[in-house]
This record gives C-alpha cells, structure tokens and sequence, in this order.
C-alpha cells in the first residue's frame, strides 16, 4: 500500500497551486482599480453586456408567428418592472414567470 501522507501533500500542493492562481490577478491588478480608465469601464459595461445578451437572445427570433409575442411580452415585463421599481430580482423572476405561463398556456406549439 502506498503511504497516505504522498496523497496529503499532493492534495496540499494542489489546494496551493489553485489558491494562488486564483489569488494572483487581484494581487497584480490591484493598482489599477484607482485607473480613470477602469473606473469609467466598470460603469458602462454592464449596460454593455446586457444589450449584447439582448441581441443574441432575439437575434433568431421570427416576429412574424404569435408565439415570438411570449419572449417579447416577458422582456416589456421585464424592463418595465426594473425601470419602476430598479430591483433586478423582481424584474427577473416576474419576466421569467410571464415568459414561462405565455409560452405553456396562450402559445404553446
């Protein structure tokens, strides 16, 4: 049998390589929080990234069938919901809940 302590230090080496890896883009960026250049970035990607994910999801999207009003009416819920009331959860949750009951009752294939 082999001895239990190679599988320990092994076990340790590795928990050691992963921590690091980990650790070290943050130990290296750092200085560059303070950066007007990523200051002014870490406010516009995220709207950035949503119009991406909103392009992507409605590029296929044939608007000439009734069953594309389900995604459409989810996303009207969706933002509607977050521009009155700015809780991302609630618009998430509520957009998915009128996405999943228009596409399983009114326009279910």
């Amino acid at each position: 049998m082999s001895d239990p302590r190679y599988a320990v230090a092994a076990v340790l080496v590795a928990a050691a390589v992963t921590w690091g890896l980990r650790a070290l883009p943050f130990a290296v960026l750092t200085p560059l929080r303070s950066s007007r250049t990523v200051q002014y970035l870490s406010t516009r990607i995220p709207a950035g990234v949503m119009v991406i994910l909103l392009a992507y999801c409605l590029r296929d999207l044939p608007v000439t069938h009734a069953r594309s009003l389900a995604p459409l009416i989810a996303l009207a819920v969706t933002v509607g919901l977050h521009l009155w009331r700015r809780n991302a959860l609630l618009s998430i949750l509520a957009g998915t809940a009128v996405h999943v009951t228009l596409a399983s009752t009114l326009f279910a294939p």
